[in-house]
Order: structure tokens, then C-alpha cells, then sequence
């Protein structure tokens, strides 16, 4: 039987973004094809794969591949701690590998052509198509979802991230002292500089990570050494281990050419402030796919300048990305666990999309003020 080979649109790169964009355009009768160099999509996760509220409304997850979060806990370095929550709100732990096959089945099942192990080093176009190497693979258009260092990026000559976060994970069997329904945050200057240290009562297993500023060191084995009398942690059942970039930066620029456009990792669409970015990859995601099918179907604007008006640019985010980079000491940090201000400012991170519950326009406006003071 003869092999697909033209396609109206080529996904590199069969993470979140990507799939749920060759589920939307496939969905709509465009021919789809992505492009994946792992041996299947939920091989080798690079990501703790946490879903905020927001995320999980949009995408209706199997409960099984799941675990419900319902509160933080934040330490001091001096390991104090103080626990907030919002009414109504949730974080999702899943079992990101299972859910990336699961959205690849699902991508497959609307018509989208998924081949896996099949790399993109370079394109050129030839009568108005891109034709992909080293595959063969040619398409109207390409939508570049292939992570923070993005092959697409550079050869269509688009922008590329320049700013990182380095982290670094392992997996542990789940542990009694985890909580069952609790995000553990530890603030350190000194081992987690720009960022902070994690454990996720995951599912099936506990996820514990460090990220640190780009340049630092991911001192993990003393991070663990500290935490372990806390959460009852035995460094001898270490299960698995992964690492990578973080992008940081916000939007890259140019984020799109004639034919193609970036997405999540590779557009720098990741919170600068937290580093999540699967809430924008699954949003984004099917909003460019959105754009390229009005695109290639309709006659309508081109999808960059679709996605200009979408894209957010972070604006506040990156601020508050700058004070995390002043590295406060830690005594100061001791002192701020608790502090009506500093939890303030926690539960806008967290519970960003529940502030009305509990946070007036001026006390958003104070927040604002006080964290430009800072800087």
C-alpha cells in the first residue's frame, strides 16, 4: 500500500501542543502528519507533567491516569512551612507518559498521520511546499512544537529562546509523608536559586525536582539529603531520572514566517515566572491549529498574524521572573513564610485564576507596586 507522504500541515513534535494541534486540524478534514523522533510520544518525559485547574477544563483526561491536588506547602529554607489553598481549585498530577500516548491514540483516531522516530533536521520549499528532510514529508504548512531548543526555529529562521531555567527530577515510590493531596515547595537561595525545589504525590509514584537559574548547578543529591527527614524519603529507592531546559524568557520573536509557526517550548509560550507551560501548550496548541485551518481553508489571515493578537507576552510574569533572580537570603525568606504579603503573592501564582475570590482590583494594584519596588 502506498505511503502518505503530502500532507496540509506537518506538527513537529508530538508533545502537548503538538498533538492537540493535529487533533484540532485533523478534526476539521485537514491531512495531517506529525513528526516525532522519540520511539513513541510518552517515551523519555522531560516534564513533571503537573495540569493546572485551567488545563484540566480544557482537556478531558482519563481519571485513571490522574491524581487530584488540592493544596501547597511551602517551606522556608529553614524547612518551616505554611499551607494555602483556594476554594474550588485543583492542580492534576498525571502519568504524563500514558497521557501522551493516550492524546497520540486520540490524535490518530480524528485522521492525523503520527510517525514516530522520525527526526526534522532542515526543510526547503519548492513551489510554494515545505518539504521536510530528512523524511520526505511535504505540507502547505508546518507548526513547530519540537521543545526550547526548536530545530523549526532555526530553520525557518525564527526566534529562539535565550533564557533558561536547569532542572532536574527524579521518581521515588510514593511516599507515606507525601500527603495525598499536597504540592511540597521549598524556597533556598543557596540550592535553588531563581526557582525551588518540588515534590508531587504523583500517580502511582512521588516526583521530587530541583530547577535552578541557567549557569547554576542542580545540587540535587544535597536537596534530597535536606528534604528526606520531611517527607520520610529514602534516597536508595530512586526509580528513575530526567532533566532538561525550562524556558524562561516569554515569547520569542519571530514566533512565525510564511510557513510555519512555533508553539508552546519552541515559541517560548512557558510561564516565566513558574516554568509551567502545559496550559499553554494545550491552549495555543489548538488555537494555531485554529489559525493555520482558517489559513489554508478560508482564505483568512495568516495564522502569525492571528496568533500575534493571542500570544501573551507576560508582561507581569516577567517582573516577578526578576525579583526571583535578585535571590533574596535566606534568612529573609524565613521571615516572609507566613507573612500576610508573601502569601498574598503565593496565592496569585498558584491560584492565579481565583484571585477574584479573594483579592480586590487594589489589592492587585498594591501587589503590582510592591513587587516594582522591590526591583
Amino acid at each position: 500500500m502506498r505511503v502518505q507522504t503530502d500532507f496540509d500541515v506537518i506538527v513537529v513534535g508530538a508533545g502537548f501542543a503538538g498533538l492537540i494541534a493535529a487533533s484540532t486540524a485533523a478534526a476539521r478534514g485537514l491531512r495531517v502528519a506529525v513528526l516525532e523522533a522519540k520511539a513513541r510520544p510518552g517515551a523519555h518525559i522531560r516534564t513533571t507533567g503537573i495540569l493546572v485547574k485551567e488545563a484540566a477544563e480544557e482537556l478531558d483526561v482519563p481519571l485513571h491516569l490522574t491524581r487530584k491536588i488540592r493544596r501547597v506547602r511551602l517551606y522556608a529554607p529553614n524547612l518551616k512551612h505554611v499551607d494555602i489553598a483556594a476554594p474550588g481549585y485543583y492542580f492534576l498530577a498525571t502519568d504524563t507518559s500514558r497521557l501522551l500516548d493516550w492524546l497520540a491514540s486520540r490524535a490518530e483516531h480524528v485522521g492525523a498521520k503520527v510517525f514516530t522516530g522520525a527526526r526534522f533536521e532542515g526543510a526547503r520549499i519548492r513551489d510554494g511546499r515545505v518539504e521536510m528532510a530528512p523524511s520526505g514529508l511535504t505540507g502547505r504548512f508546518v507548526i513547530g512544537a519540537d521543545g526550547a531548543r526548536s530545530n523549526v526555529a532555526r530553520a525557518f529562521g525564527l526566534g529562539t529562546n535565550r533564557r533558561f531555567l536547569t532542572g532536574l527530577e527524579v521518581e521515588f515510590p510514593l511516599l507515606e509523608n507525601g500527603g495525598d493531596e499536597m504540592l511540597h515547595c521549598f524556597f533556598d537561595s543557596r540550592l535553588a536559586p531563581g526557582y525551588l525545589g518540588w515534590a508531587v504525590p504523583g500517580v502511582g509514584i512521588s516526583q521530587i525536582g530541583l530547577a535552578v537559574r541557567d549557569g547554576r548547578k542542580v545540587e540535587l543529591a544535597t536537596f534530597l539529603k535536606k528534604i528526606g527527614p520531611v517527607l520520610g524519603l529514602n534516597p536508595g529507592a530512586e526509580m528513575e531520572r530526567r532533566g532538561g531546559k525550562i524556558p524562561c524568557g516569554g515569547l520569542v520573536y519571530p514566533f512565525a514566517s510564511r510557513h510555519a509557526l512555533l508553539v508552546s517550548d519552541a515559541a517560548g509560550l512557558v510561564s516565566p515566572l513558574t516554568g509551567g507551560g502545559i496550559h499553554c501548550a494545550l491552549r495555543y496548541g489548538r488555537r494555531a491549529a485554529l489559525a493555520v485551518c482558517d489559513y489554508l481553508c478560508d482564505g483568512g489571515a495568516h495564522p502569525g498574524a492571528t496568533l500575534t493578537r493571542q500570544y501573551p507576552k507576560f508582561a507581569m510574569k516577567k517582573l516577578l521572573r526578576a525579583l526571583m533572580n535578585v535571590q533574596p537570603p535566606n534568612a529573609l525568606l524565613n521571615l516572609a513564610i507566613g507573612h500576610p504579603g508573601f502569601l498574598m503573592l503565593a496565592r496569585s501564582i498558584f491560584f492565579h485564576s481565583r484571585r477574584s475570590e479573594w483579592e480586590s482590583d487594589s489589592e492587585t494594584a498594591n501587589l503590582r507596586k510592591t513587587a516594582s519596588g522591590i526591583l
